[in-house]
């Protein structure tokens, strides 16, 4: 009994330490604490990367693309090294609680971004044959189209399928690790089930290096 509930704990707080490293949401902290001005209530009313470049513009967008991409390292770097055995499967474990905390943040009522830069450094972090598919084709759709959601929303669905044909292990794929990648990918996909209907309808806004809302 000691050793389940041991296992618990520790488990427990893995998941807690990269839940709150994803709360850590730099679009919100940026806009709300240095430009006294909360990116939600802008645009999309989304705390991402995309809303916060078409509201903000300029220098800044840097610091919020540095937030999200150093906390998912963090997320990511700790989970491999504090489940030992098999640190593969701690990666995607302190990833997904990395974008939970990323997208439903609880220091910021749980409205947070999407997770695609957070969730494009995890695939980095995890092998650079998931990140060429997943980047490879979100770039190609992003520059083609220029719909950013298009692009992200390849990349949610693709993750998955990428870790099963890359991480096939030595008696198939591991269970544990391709169900944590389709809870990662399948929650990309829902953060981006609004754009997705504004695809169908053709009201989805292309994106722009230069263009940023008006009075703000």
């Amino acid at each position: 009994m000691i050793g389940i509930w041991w296992y618990f704990l520790y488990y427990g707080g893995i998941a807690l330490a990269c839940y709150l490293l994803g709360c850590f949401n730099g679009a919100v902290i940026v806009s709300k604490y240095i430009l006294r001005d909360d990116v939600r209530n802008h645009g999309s009313g989304n705390a991402g990367l995309t809303n916060f470049h078409r509201t903000f513009g300029g220098g800044l967008t840097l610091v919020v693309i540095l937030c999200d991409v150093l906390k998912a390292v963090l997320a990511v770097l700790l989970g491999s090294w504090l489940f030992g055995g098999n640190p593969m499967l701690g990666k995607y474990f302190a990833a997904l609680f990395c974008l939970l905390g990323h997208m439903f943040p609880c220091m910021f009522h749980f409205k947070g971004g999407k997770g695609i830069l957070s969730g494009g450094t995890i695939a980095l972090m995890i092998d650079w044959r998931v990140a060429l598919v997943v980047w490879g084709g979100f770039l190609i759709l992003a520059v083609l189209t220029r719909y950013v959601s298009l692009g992200s929303l390849w990349a949610g669905a693709s993750f998955p399928f990428a870790t099963w044909i890359f991480h096939p292990g030595t008696a198939g794929p591991d269970p544990a690790i391709i169900a944590l990648a389709f809870l990662l990918g399948g929650l990309v996909v829902w953060q981006h089930r609004g754009n997705a209907q504004r695809l169908l309808h053709g009201t989805e806004r292309k994106f722009s290096l230069h263009k940023k809302e008006g009075g703000s």
